[in-house]
Order: structure tokens, then C-alpha cells, then sequence
């Protein structure tokens, strides 16, 4: 069975696998202790050849001038993974316990699905996050990039860190370089996956098949930050452009997520969106 499933998102995870599947991060790091390390993301930006260490050591130490900007975030978390990052100058980093700073990436920032079986992977779902940006989280994901060049990166790093995983990781990049590394997917991507995922995923956990899904068609996923719920008439020119609206309730100021899966229909909706306020 998937373990980790929220219950509005249930409908979406069948058929179910005979063993237990992690959904969630708290599920992933118990049922995989052999490869729960990744959930170090100090030691996965080490091993990347970062600079980066526990908030304590002075960034100024290992080489960074006092006015640079490094990234501030814990080792470990598994409640949501962005939670309590944010940026610092190098001669400012708080004393924060079970943090570290490693120093700032630029450039793209892709989210990778990976279907692996005995650390060796077998299929790729990419998707690139908008620039622009809400307190470092993007306003939208575009889902379904063809990319051989992040392909070629994740089967790098799947290899490396996954030996004998068999399971669906994901691994987050920003210029190419790793910050985040799960034993899951990007749950909220599912939708635009294709309904040959699902089972595709189920048999490879069963050993029964290790045939990969087709390519997901994929779409957009759209978030719509302020503290004003969408009101009727906002809702109803988005049904209009069939665009799903899904209520957010784990982000105070993130009131609802849209999947789009013709891209036409999404840019069309984010238009709309770009003007509203609260």
C-alpha cells in the first residue's frame, strides 16, 4: 500500500502495491533505511563539492567574503523541506540549531522524478520552475520538460547515492547542482504524469514488470500566493479555461494550486491571476 497519501489525494494513488510504498518523506525515511542518508542535504551539498557547513563555522573561514549571500537551511527536514530556509550574508548567519549555510546557487531550478530499480535508473520526468519567485518557492512549474542533459545528470547522482535502491526519487537542482534529494516523487505532479504512471510505478515496486511509463504529457502547476481565497467569479473563469483548482491548506499564504494540463489554458489562467490582490 502507499503510505504518506493525503486523503484528498487518495483517488489518484491505484492500483495499490502489495508492500509498503512511501509517499511522503517521514514514510520514505523509515521504510528505506538502507539509503536515508539523502536526506542530509549538508552532506549531499558536500559531496557536490559546495562550500557549505553546520551554522557555527564562520563562512568567512572557508574563503566567502563577509557581504556574500549564502543560503541558510536545516541538515534535515522531513515536515516540508523548504521550511525554515531563507538567505544571510556570510558575516550573518544565524546560530540555528540543526542548520547549515552553504553558499547561494544561481541558474535553473529543475525538480526530477526517477524510476529506479536496483540503483540503476530507468525513466525521467522533468520539470522547470518558473524564475520568479515567492519567498524562494516559484509561482509555476512547467511539467514534462524533454531534457537528455538532466537526464544524464540525475542518472549520475542516482547511481552514486541509490545503490540497490529500487523505488521513485526525486532530485531537486539549481545550476545544476543538487539541494534536496527524496525517496518519492513530486506528489503534486502526479496528475500530469499520464495514467500509465501509477501502475508502471506499482509493478516495478511488485517485480511483476519493469517496463518504464511512456513520457508524461505534462501541463503546468500553478500557485496562487495572497491570503484571499479565490472568489466565484475567479473561480468560475478559471473552470472555464478547464483548469483544476485544489485549495491549499498547508501554506497560510498559498490559498490554491492549479493543474493545467493544456499549457494554452495555464498561461491563460495565469494572466488572469497576475493581477489579483491579498
Amino acid at each position: 500500500m502507499f503510505v504518506g497519501v493525503l486523503p484528498e489525494r487518495a483517488w489518484l494513488f491505484q492500483p495499490q502495491p502489495n508492500s509498503e510504498v512511501a509517499v511522503s518523506d517521514a514514510a520514505a525515511w523509515r521504510l528505506n533505511p538502507a539509503h536515508r542518508q539523502v536526506y542530509d542535504k549538508l552532506a549531499l551539498a558536500l559531496a557536490a563539492g559546495l562550500r557549505a557547513a553546520p551554522c557555527g563555522v564562520d563562512p568567512c573561514d572557508l574563503g566567502l567574503s563577509p557581504e556574500t549571500e549564502v543560503f541558510v537551511k536545516p541538515i534535515v527536514n522531513l515536515a516540508g523541506m523548504a521550511l525554515g530556509a531563507g538567505r544571510a550574508r556570510a558575516n550573518a548567519v544565524p546560530l540555528q540549531a540543526g542548520a547549515f549555510w552553504c553558499e547561494r546557487l544561481e541558474g535553473e531550478h529543475t525538480s526530477s522524478d526517477c524510476l529506479v530499480q536496483d540503483g540503476e535508473p530507468l525513466w525521467f520526468a522533468h520539470t522547470c520552475a518558473s524564475a520568479e519567485k515567492n519567498q524562494e518557492r516559484p509561482l509555476w512549474w512547467d511539467v514534462g520538460m524533454v531534457r537528455p542533459d538532466l537526464d544524464a545528470r540525475v542518472a549520475e547522482w542516482v547511481r552514486r547515492l541509490l545503490p540497490g535502491y529500487t523505488g521513485l526519487c526525486n532530485l531537486e537542482l539549481i545550476g545544476g547542482q543538487p539541494i534536496e534529494m527524496h525517496l518519492r516523487g513530486s506528489n503534486g505532479f502526479f496528475e500530469l504524469y499520464g495514467p500509465e504512471f501509477i501502475p508502471a510505478w506499482v509493478a516495478l515496486m511488485d517485480g511483476t514488470s519493469n517496463e518504464p511509463p511512456p513520457p508524461i504529457p505534462g501541463g503546468l502547476i500553478l500557485s496562487v500566493f495572497g491570503t484571499r481565497a479565490l472568489d466565484a467569479d475567479e473561480q468560475q473563469a478559471l473552470q472555464a479555461l478547464d483548469v483544476e483548482i485544489r485549495p491549499d491548506s498547508s501554506a497560510p499564504d498559498r490559498v490554491a494550486v492549479l493543474c493545467c494540463r493544456d499549457r494554452t489554458s495555464g498561461w491563460m489562467a495565469w494572466e488572469q491571476l497576475r493581477s489579483r490582490s491579498g
